[in-house]
């Protein structure tokens, strides 16, 4: 302070024709510091020089005290007067407030910034679980609640917040190790001077205590008092932010040409100047006098040590901060001014209240391009280095610069890393874990364990159809309509189109099965077609005998439309062309059975039955079955036609491609017209079941109905319970057993008469009567 006051005063730039003054107290004690405060304030101390003073020393501005309390207790009784104070070193927030302290000012930034910064710090190396410790008074207990809400807002959880005070019991120090040895947490925020961290690590280290990553407030991060302290070594790889440094031109020189001859009242620099020199400055028999030959030039000690000074730069700027401040009210223009009718202040009668307004709107820059202004709380820029202790030698704290914060800048920029190797705690390699819960993997979510911070979690994995593709969601999201998740859940994928196609086996075997079907058809009517003038054809009715293979044969074709992919026309195709190819099929074997009735009635005595069911009455009742099926069909396909759906409700994974019968009425229309044809003709063949001749074709239309009517009966619970493609393929089924059924029970006996067996193959067998 008395460097920059000196420099100020031989500057001819900054208040020229004026000397700054100063009285220096120590504050030795919390009294000592309100009586200082009260003494400058009221201005009834003895006048220092009536040549070059004006007036008792009521004194324009107060720059001091380092400690966040002392200065709480005195700021308050300084802004009744409108005393400017300059802090260099009280970080409390609280000192922000302008209703408490309208004249506080100071040259540090404010801990709110800081314990915001350590937050992201902690956010940044993802340390979500840590302990928190503080001093047990305004500065430790301020600092370490913004530092909690911050970290709250992070994301990050607090294991535990305790304080204490190095003037405190001891059962306060036994039950905070004890409670550092039972956490879980490995990352300590300590918001503490160095006095407290000192004989907290001291007891960590005697009870060996360690693996621990320490992350300090400016208070004592860069202290090399720690150096001396017994359990020095567990705080080696602490971080922590800290004031920038700063170089200051001339300190070096002025401090080492200090004599205490120029402050014969001070006790420092006498107790100081004996100490370093091993002499003593007034009679003493045990010591030999200073000679005025001693120097400090030549003398290697942390008091001379320019290099690192972050807070001495604090001082030197709240000098000239006042400095401006008043160079500025004795450059007033007059008529310009910003007091009461536009006047300046009196040079002769300078009030604190004149500087304070003047400190208010201070804004200069330093020689070394720092920029010097206050907010409207009285903060300055909040302006960190993010440092590193990695070693700690006999006095001395090695740290390196990792990093810088920030505050003016946009939020995301504040905070920036420099690429320098850092020393962890512990003793690690890599950056230390401390969280509560592991980090969810894809394909998970977190939920909270209840009773327990947010951030001790178990991972639940998403349920079907739901997916997380970052690690540590809160929530599972939903795939979008046609997707599904894949079996890590941590991706939605197309979902898998089902339907009976023609590449499966399944389809290939129903689809052979169809097509072989169709074939043995056509070979018979072929057959049949070469022996139609044999007995056993034209017995037969050979004209509704090629018109029913005829039908079996669409029969088996249209059985092959039931597989692919479905669309518009496939599933119109076919349901009509399986309903009308059926009943044309029953309607031919209802024709066969009613002949074969007619033809037995026909042969008793009186009886002339045939002319009224002959050819054309035949062609007419299958034409005419088969009319009233066609025109269910026209008017299904006109109302509500089916049409291809993608069935999305039976299989979350798959989406079903099916053909929607659109009216279900109508389909089971179509069925029942079919099982009423069936039984119709069931019921007529087994009438005609016993009647005479060798080869009567009522028993197989007999047996062959039953087996179409046990079918279709077996299909409807199984058609209704099947899922997906299986449905289509026990509709298949049905159609395939049922047309076979007729087949071989009414064709493959004949064929093998005629084939194999040609010698019954006449009229005379044909007509015997069996016994």
């Amino acid at each position: 302070m008395i460097f920059a006051i000196e420099e100020i005063n031989e500057n001819p730039n900054i208040l020229p024709n004026h000397t700054l003054g100063y009285e220096i107290f120590n504050a030795c004690g919390f009294s000592n510091i309100l009586q200082s405060a009260l003494s400058l304030s009221s201005g009834q101390d003895d006048i220092i020089d009536e040549l070059n003073c004006t007036k008792a020393d009521t004194v324009q501005a107060i720059i001091g005290h380092s400690g966040s309390t002392p200065t709480i207790g005195f700021a308050r009784i300084t802004g009744l007067f409108h005393m400017p104070v300059i802090s260099h070193f009280a970080t409390c927030a609280c000192l922000s407030n302008r209703k408490e302290f309208p004249s506080f000012f100071r040259t540090i930034p404010s801990d709110y910034y800081q314990s915001r910064a350590l937050a992201q710090l902690v956010k940044h190396f993802g340390w979500t679980w840590v302990g928190a410790l503080s001093n047990d008074n305004d500065y430790g207990k301020n600092g370490i609640a913004t530092f909690i809400k911050a970290a709250q807002e992070e994301g990050v959880c607090i294991e535990y917040s305790q304080a204490f005070e190095s003037t405190g019991s001891k059962t306060s120090l036994k039950n905070i190790v004890d409670t550092i040895r039972t956490s879980t947490s490995k990352v300590i925020m300590a918001f503490m001077s160095h006095r407290e961290i000192k004989i907290l690590v001291d007891e960590l280290y005697r009870q060996n205590i360690t693996g621990l990553q320490w992350i300090g407030s400016d208070a004592w991060i860069t202290d090399d008092s720690l150096a001396d302290s017994q359990g020095n070594t567990l705080l080696i790889g602490s971080i922590g932010f800290t004031v920038r440094n700063a170089q200051i031109p001339g300190l070096g020189p002025f401090l080492q040409k200090l004599n205490p001859s120029q402050f014969p009242k001070s006790m420092f620099l006498k107790e100081f100047w004996e100490s370093i020199f091993q002499c003593s400055l007034s009679p003493n028999a045990l010591q030999r006098a200073c000679n005025g030959s001693e120097h400090l030039k030549y003398v290697k000690h942390p008091f001379t040590d320019v290099s690192d000074l972050r807070y001495v730069n604090n001082v030197y700027n709240a000098v000239y901060a006042i400095a401006h401040a008043l160079h500025n009210l004795l450059s007033c223009n007059h008529q310009k001014g910003p007091f009461a009718n536009v006047t300046c202040a009196q040079p002769t009668t300078i009030q604190p209240w004149q500087i304070l307004h003047y400190m208010q709107t201070v804004n200069f820059t330093m020689n070394g391009g720092e920029s010097v202004f206050f907010d409207s709380k009285g903060d300055s820029p909040a302006r960190y280095e993010l440092v590193n202790l990695q070693n700690i030698t006999k006095g001395t704290m090695e740290v390196v610069t990792i990093g810088y914060y920030d505050a003016i800048q946009p939020r995301g920029q504040q905070f920036t890393m420099n690429n320098v190797n850092i020393t962890w705690g512990g003793g690690l390699r890599t950056v230390p874990v401390s969280v509560c819960s592991e980090s969810c993997p894809l394909g998970t979510r977190k939920a909270v364990q209840k009773g327990r911070p947010i951030c001790c979690f178990d991972c639940i994995p998403c349920p079907p159809g739901e997916i997380s593709n970052t690690s540590d969601a809160s929530d599972c999201v939903k795939c979008p309509f046609g997707y599904w998740s894949n079996s890590r859940g941590d991706e939605c994928i197309i979902k898998t189109v089902e339907f009976l196609s023609f590449t499966e086996i399944m389809g290939i075997i129903l689809m052979m099965l169809g097509l072989l079907g169709a074939f043995l058809t056509m070979f018979i009517f072929a057959v049949f077609f070469h022996y139609k003038d044999t007995p056993i054809v034209k017995a037969n009715n050979s004209e509704l005998s090629f018109l029913l293979l005829f039908s079996l044969t669409l029969c088996f074709l249209c059985s092959l439309t039931f597989i692919g992919r479905p669309t518009e026309w496939s599933c119109m195709l076919r349901h009509t062309a399986f309903g009308i190819t059926f009943v044309l099929c029953i309607s031919c074997v209802l024709g066969k059975t009613i002949v074969v009735l007619m033809a037995f009635k026909a042969t008793l005595p009186g009886r002339n039955v045939m002319k009224w069911f002959g050819p054309l009455q035949q062609r007419i009742s299958v034409v005419g079955f088969t009319l009233v099926q066609v025109l269910i069909c026209v008017l299904w396909l006109t109302i509500s036609p089916p049409s291809p759906y993608m069935n999305m409700s039976y299989n979350r994974e798959k989406i079903i491609l099916e053909c929607r019968l659109g009216s279900a009425v109508s389909f089971w229309a179509v069925l029942g017209y079919i099982g009423f044809l069936a039984s119709l003709c069931f019921i007529l063949a087994f009438l005609a079941r016993k009647l005479p001749d060798n080869f009567n074709e009522a028993k197989l239309i007999t047996f062959s109905m039953l087996i179409f009517c046990a079918v279709w009966i077996a299909f409807i619970p199984a058609y209704l319970s099947t899922p997906g493609k299986f449905t289509v393929a026990v509709e298949i089924f049905a159609i395939l057993a049922s047309s076979y059924s007729l087949l071989i029970c009414i064709f493959i006996t004949k064929c093998y008469v005629i084939l194999l067996r040609p010698g019954e193959n006449t009229k005379k067998h044909l007509l015997k009567v069996p016994r």
